[in-house]
Parts: C-alpha cells; structure tokens; sequence
C-alpha cells in the first residue's frame, strides 16, 4: 500500500478531509514516525472508536502511556528549544522540550508556534500521544488548546537544560551545557540542500568527553576555546551519544576556562554494555582471546574497510593495503567486549612495525603467524583499556585509545573481594539471629 492508499483509507474510515489527513500523516512520516503507528495516531486524534478515540481525558504526566489516547495535561514546561525538520519538500520549525508535573516528566513536541518558554505553566488539552523510544511522547498541533496558567506549578524537578556532558543522552532536547572544544574539524558534505560545510570535533568538561556536530558553523566554536551553548540536542553516532549544535542553537564565549578532567570514568563491563554506548570509558579486564581478523591484515584502498580474499564489500576486487590491527576479547566477570586496537597500538603490543610483521609472515610462510605471536603476548593478562564504546546487534566493541597492563594487585583485589562477601554474610546472619530471637 502506497502513501496515497494509506490517506484515502484514513479518510474515508474517519470521515476527514483527505487534503487535512494528508498533512497530518506527511507531517508524522517526515518526522519518522513509522506509516502504521502514524495511522494510529491520527485515528486517535480524530475520535475513531476502534483506537479508544472520544474526549481527551485528563491525566497525570505519571499516568500517560505510549497506549493513551489524546489526553489533557497541566504542567510546567522544563525546557523549550526549536529546530528545523524537512516536511513536505520545506523546512518546517518544530519546538521540543520536556513537560513537568509533580507526578512526572515527558518529552513533547509543539508542531504550531504556541509561544512556549522554560518556567510556563500551561494546560493543554486534546494533546497526542505516540511512542517514542519506548516511551509516550506528547505532540502539540493544530487540534490541541493550550492555555497559560497564571499560578506555577511547583515541581520536583529543575527548570531548564542545563547539563553535564555526562548526563546527556540520546534523545535529550533543549539541552545546555558549557564545554571546552577539545578537537574541530571543518568539512564538507552532501547535505538536504547540496554541499554544505559543518564542523565536528569533541567537546570536553569535568564529567567526560562528547563528539559534536555544528550544523551552522559558529565561529565560536574553534579548537581550544570555553563556550556556552543552549538548545542543543543529542542524537546516536555510531552507538555512541553526540551533541547536535544547530541553526537555532546559542554559542557564547565563556571568560573563563571549562575545567575538563583528564580521566574517563572506569565502569564494570556488564554495566557499559548496559548503557548502550559510552563515547569514552575505562574498563579493566582479562584479555581472553585474539579473534581471528587480526594481526596483519589488508584493508580496501577506497574505503579502508578489511578486506578478505582481496575482496571488498562495497568495491568488489581490490588490491588491498597492508596494515596492522587486534581484536581482542575482555573479560572482567560481568561481561565481555570486544576491544579494537588500532595500528600504533597494535605496533606497541606486537613489538615491532609493519615491516617486521610483513618479515615474520614471509618467514613463516603464513599471515596468522603475527595475530599468534600476538596472542603469546597478552592473552591471558590483566589489561585497562580506555576508548569509545559502541553496543548494536552485533555485540559490544571498543575502539581502544590506550591499552595498558594493568598495574592492580589481584591479591588485594581478591581480599576486597572476600572481604565483602564475608560482610554480607555476617549481615545477614545477623538479621536471621534477630529474627529467631
């Protein structure tokens, strides 16, 4: 069914203008809403029966649900940022921010200009409700009735986006944080509108590290330099969290130096993985394995993608180039990942450069030869490893930015260790002898 089937389907089933239902459902499908939960959200919005349409109920922000059908909420807004999506062939101004009551907090998304600002208490009703990421979404369109409430909303939570870099995460909107620009970078690429030049790089602050975009090159945004910026929003790159700084975005230089610490946070294995994607972390392990795919391998010359059999995925039959890699398997209990090491790395854990590994193949009559010597080396070794982790289907891998012996005592770790489950065994003995008595 084709984009035009799906219209004339709604409208004839809602008894709505086809022309009106057009623009809704473009609007949902320009903003990535997939077609079927589109059409769910619009016969919501026009009352058909069979998805529990009817008068908008008024709930509490705790009580809404990706399952709730229009609803009416009063709330305080917490942030208010505007950016510029694609829609119909145009650009079109959206406002996004989150929504505050005593009960709880929800993302929403303003579709007409309704003057919004951080600190507002408004209501409003027949509100849409759709799914996002899991989780209820509020939209604000042409249906909804807002209306500004003269007495504020006391809320337990913090008006405004100000935030560490640690503490953002995919999907955060209308955020403001204040960093150092720790690397920038101008480039050119194909963008909506043809070529156009963007800068990225990594911001830095005491919490951690981040990768950014500046969709609108600010000019205070150059290596070295202490900014401020407000409404920005973050977004997935390659597993990790990044900070968008758009158009609508404010940068101001700072008179003051931001403070960036110099170390990553160290978390368990288990717990990384868990949080889907850290842009720069520590973890410490046992090196169990080399996989295969390392040591001395060839990479695709256009693409620099690893080639096998002097074949590329994307470029077919290629004469590949020379170059040294490990992928190694770590282990600290509560999980495994895979951590990438790169050439240099690989140089200083192999104890010799791309020469010496191309000698040890040619005098072993064997490519392997090297990922084995590797593997003499380091498997079986404690290591702390620090660089950016990135969590897909495919499993958890670590583009390692240093790779070291760990220097800890495994005895005084083991100790710890015991001491603590000890504790927690007299503990509870402790409860149990209480409760007999």
């Amino acid at each position: 069914m084709d984009f035009e089937d799906h219209v004339e389907e709604l409208a004839s089933d809602l008894g709505v203008d086809k022309e009106e239902v057009t623009q809704d459902l473009q609007n949902l499908v320009e903003y990535s809403v997939p077609i079927d939960e589109a059409k769910q959200s619009l016969r919501r919005k026009y009352g058909d029966g069979s998805s529990g349409g009817g008068t908008p109920s008024a709930k509490d922000i705790g009580d809404v649900t990706p399952d709730s059908s229009n609803v009416t909420v009063t709330a305080r807004v917490l942030t208010a940022g505007e950016r510029s999506i694609r829609y119909q062939g145009s650009d079109h101004v959206i406002v996004e921010g989150r929504l505050a009551d005593e009960t709880g907090v929800i993302d929403y998304t303003a579709w007409e200009d309704f003057g919004l600002s951080p600190g507002d208490t408004i209501t409003a009703g027949n509100a849409g409700v759709r799914e996002w990421d899991g989780e209820p979404e509020l939209n604000l369109g042409e249906s909804t009735s807002l209306a500004f409430e003269e007495e504020a909303l006391e809320v337990p939570y913090e008006v405004g986006g100000d935030a560490t870099l640690a503490e953002l995460q995919t999907g955060d909107r209308a955020v403001t944080i204040e960093v150092e620009v720790l690397e920038c970078e101008r480039r050119t690429i194909d963008g909506r509108d043809g070529e156009t030049d963007i800068l990225s790089g990594v911001f830095g602050d005491e919490s951690g590290r981040l990768p950014f975009t500046n969709w609108d090159p600010a000019p205070e945004i150059e290596e070295g330099a202490s900014v401020r910026i407000e409404n920005a929003y973050v977004r997935e790159f390659r597993g990790v969290p990044e900070v968008n700084v758009s158009e609508f975005s404010t940068v101001t230089a700072l008179d003051h130096d931001v403070d960036v610490g110099s170390d990553a946070p160290t978390m368990g294995v288990g717990e990384a993985v868990a949080t889907g994607g850290v842009y720069d972390v520590e973890l410490v392990g046992n090196l169990i394995a080399v996989r295969d795919g390392s040591g001395l391998i060839q990479r695709c010359p256009e693409c620099r993608r690893v080639v096998q059999k002097g074949q590329c995925r994307t470029h077919g039959d290629v004469d590949g180039i020379d170059d040294l890699r490990v992928k190694a398997i770590l282990d600290d209990g509560t999980g495994t990942v895979t951590a990438v090491l790169d050439d240099e790395l690989t140089k200083q854990v192999y104890g010799g450069d791309l020469e010496d590994a191309l000698e040890e193949a040619r005098d072993a009559m064997d490519q392997e030869a090297v990922a084995d010597t590797i593997r003499e080396k380091i498997v079986g070794r404690e290591y702390r490893v620090r660089g950016h982790l990135s969590v897909d289907e495919y499993g958890a891998n670590l583009d390692a930015s240093s790779f070291d012996e760990s220097d800890d005592d495994p005895t005084e770790r083991a100790a710890a260790f015991l001491e603590a489950v000890d504790g927690d065994a007299g503990a509870g003995a402790g409860v149990e002898t209480e409760v007999d008595a």
